[in-house]
């Protein structure tokens, strides 16, 4: 039983159906890639602001927190939430507490020709179509007035707060003071 061992078989393998299914992918890819172009040559990268129904509504014409809008700072996504109801004014000037990045701080006083109640609907309504988040409501816990606070994530990789404080109110206006700021942490 003293067998000679045998060398083993050879045997070739072939590359050749391996760069059919490769040209064929890259084929395909092509066609597709050139069928997208054609049919969809350029991006709108615009978003249409919903409608809000039921809420007071705002004041497109308004500049009371233009000031607060800086060249790249705050960024788009987030200056959205830098509106007002109709039949509002000033009270007091632009305050600022910080500029630059990471220490944006934006606050102003303003009079509404409507109740808390119907301010607070406002900002709520008004902001959450625009991707902001409630994440406190209540009083302040220093003066205990009320206030209400959104958060939102920005583009330029920083969380932001929009906050909505009451000084006072009566059944016809409310005297309030808003505030945009730049979070401590990143995303």
């Amino acid at each position: 039983m003293s067998e000679q061992p045998q060398p083993p078989l050879t045997t070739t393998t072939s590359l050749k159906p391996a760069a059919v299914v490769l040209g064929i992918a890259s084929l395909v890819l092509i066609f597709f890639t050139t069928i997208n172009i054609v049919a969809n040559p350029t991006v709108n990268s615009t978003t249409t602001i919903p409608i809000v129904v039921g809420a007071l509504p705002v004041d497109k014409a308004s500049t009371l927190l233009q000031e607060c809008q800086l060249p790249e700072n705050p960024p788009l996504d987030i200056s959205s939430a830098l509106l007002v109801p109709t039949n509002t004014v000033a009270a007091s000037g632009i305050t600022w507490r910080g500029k630059g990045p990471g220490g944006f701080d934006c606050a102003r006083s303003l009079t509404a020709a409507a109740p808390s109640g119907e301010l607070f609907s406002f900002y709520k309504s008004h902001l959450t179509v625009r991707g902001w988040k409630v994440f406190s409501q209540g009083a302040n816990y220093h003066s205990q007035k009320p206030q209400i606070l959104f958060q939102k994530a920005g583009s330029d990789t920083f969380y932001w707060i929009f906050g909505v404080s009451v000084d006072h109110s009566d059944a016809h206006s409310t005297s309030y003071t808003v505030r945009l700021y730049q979070g401590a942490g990143l995303i």
